[in-house]
């Protein structure tokens, strides 16, 4: 057979079973289902199955050696479908045993309700009590209670951690974290580099930032410093940084979120009411409380599940969510199968970050959100200085989650309660609370059901930084009033579509960002935006 069939033959066989499997994760993610898990358990099991082929892993692994002369899309195919078969060159009984441990942890984080006070409470309203309350009791019952979920699922996660190791070493790697990096075209010691430039760029900023912060927080709930805990931030990992100088909510109070995202979309060319119409945005009971966009078949059916409430962080969820849609709506159709998708994790990330940002934005909130020019520009710098705020405290903790999840997998056995702690401590600042031992790093989502992702927000942040200073320096000309035109103009959309959504993965993500931008990932303009936090 040659490899051109090889990849006919496996486009075949693998479309049908990868969008059953979508429509099993999306049943499980929306309703929590035991049907759901069972059907997605059998799927996934399937998919990997085909994956573990040796004839086909070998064929891909000749192709690629020998290079495939006259054909850029069919050696790209090969490179891709190399990488997914890969890290699946396992047992069926190993497959079968990581894909339902995986589940298991999926429906246990889909079910899970904190218990508050001896009520079952949903993500909002931790959140709600985080951002709201001046009770510091309540506040630290409410963080506390967020992270239960950790140790109910500790032992589990303990365990898919050390057959996802054992899987990995058994084809060569040292970890599975080295494993997945490499299978996802990122070398580990340059991402360990660029995240070591981050840390030195952004910590004299970010001490200064969390130093003027503290000293809010101080007087706001009258504690001193020094005793300060994790509660007293906005956001049960210090993901976002509390409200300071002003608060965006009442700005939302009354918002349809719905609108409000169709209607940026349709200013700059994007229709959107048909993955509004199929996503699923509310919430209930069952229903995963996180948020994400699936494309289901790479032909159109494209989803989102939010758990909407009038917010700003519901806003900037919806505008980030319909970043990934629009991006998945805009490949070229005539792409092969295989390469009718995002470039990398960490573009598709990029352009739903950069979207994003907007919420933050004066221009886009006076254009979108009805907030009166004369509040929104009376309230301008604050505004540059709390959207720098929130990448700047994103940026830190994206620096534990690195760190950490390497870590995870280079030895599981040790004190990771401890090393958590010390991560947080060094990278945010965030004091461990007193005599604390508990798995608060279990209580993180992705390191069960997204493992070795979180790398690809903060490189889809600064490379969101670069496009973003390409689109207004080059794109739009600069200018007085840049900002006014880019949260209007169809030329940010066309550039988007051409330069960055077409091409799908017909280009690596190195390919796209130069594409994009016009030069190498760099994150200079990254930290230049995040200056204007402090």
């Amino acid at each position: 057979m040659s490899v051109a069939d090889l990849v006919g033959s496996l486009e075949a066989e693998l479309e049908p079973l990868l969008l059953a499997a979508h429509e099993a994760a999306w049943g499980l993610q929306t309703t929590g289902d035991e049907h759901w898990q069972q059907e997605s358990t059998r799927l996934d099991t399937e998919i990997r199955t085909v994956l573990s082929r040796r004839d086909a892993y070998e064929q891909l692994l000749a192709a690629a050696e020998a290079g495939v002369d006259g054909d850029a899309d069919l050696a790209r195919q090969v490179t891709l479908l190399l990488n997914a078969h890969r890290p699946n060159q396992l047992p069926q009984e190993t497959i079968e045993r990581i894909v339902a441990l995986e589940k298991a942890l999926d429906v246990r984080f889909n079910a899970f309700r904190a218990d508050l006070d001896g009520e079952r409470v949903s993500d909002n309203r931790i959140r709600e009590l985080l951002e709201r309350s001046d009770d510091s009791g309540l506040r630290r019952r409410a963080w506390e209670a967020s992270k239960q979920i950790g140790a109910e699922v500790v032992d589990q996660l303990l365990e898919l951690v050390g057959l996802r190791n054992e899987a990995a070493r058994s084809l060569g790697f040292p970890t599975y974290y080295s494993m997945m990096l490499e299978c996802d075209e990122l070398d580990e010691d340059e991402l360990f580099e660029l995240l070591e430039r981050v840390d030195e760029g952004t910590r004299p900023l970010f001490e200064r930032y969390k130093a003027g912060l503290d000293a809010r927080l101080s007087e706001r709930f009258g504690v001193v410093v020094d005793e300060l805990g994790p509660w007293h931030y906005s956001d049960p990992f210090f993901q976002e940084p509390p409200a300071a100088e002003i608060y965006l909510d009442p700005w939302f109070a009354d918002a349809d979120v719905e609108g409000l995202t169709r209607s940026y979309f349709e200013a700059v060319g994007f229709e959107i009411d048909d993955v509004l119409a199929r996503s699923d945005l509310y919430e209930r009971e069952g229903k995963s409380q996180h948020a994400f966009c699936i494309d289901m078949d790479r032909r159109g059916d494209i989803r989102v599940l939010a758990n909407l409430r009038p917010s700003e962080y519901w806003v900037n969820t919806m505008l980030h969510e319909f970043g990934h849609a629009v991006y998945e709506q805009w490949l070229d159709p005539g792409l092969p199968y295989f390469l009718r998708g995002p470039a990398h994790t960490l573009t598709t990330e990029a352009s739903a970050m950069l979207l994003g940002r907007l919420s933050r934005n004066a221009d886009w909130l006076i254009t979108y959100a009805a907030v009166p020019e004369a509040e929104a520009r009376e309230a301008a710098a604050a505004l540059d200085r709390v959207r720098a705020a929130g990448l700047l405290v994103a940026a830190r903790w994206e620096l534990v989650m690195c760190h950490f999840e390497r870590a995870l997998y280079r030895d599981p056995s040790q004190d990771l309660n401890a090393l958590w702690w010390q991560l947080v401590e060094r990278f945010q600042l965030v004091r461990k609370p007193e005599g604390r031992d508990s798995p608060d790093w279990a209580a993180k989502i992705h390191l069960s059901g997204a493992p070795v992702y979180y790398q690809n927000y903060l490189l889809g942040e600064i490379m969101a930084s670069q496009l973003q200073a390409h689109l207004l320096d080059d794109v739009l000309g600069g200018g007085e009033d840049v900002w006014g035109r880019y949260v209007r103009s169809a030329a940010v959309g066309e550039h988007l579509r051409s330069k960055l959504y077409r091409s799908g993965a017909r280009l690596d993500w190195r390919g796209t960002i130069e594409q994009a931008t016009g030069r190498p990932l760099d994150p200079t303009p990254f930290v230049a935006e995040l200056a204007r936090a402090t």
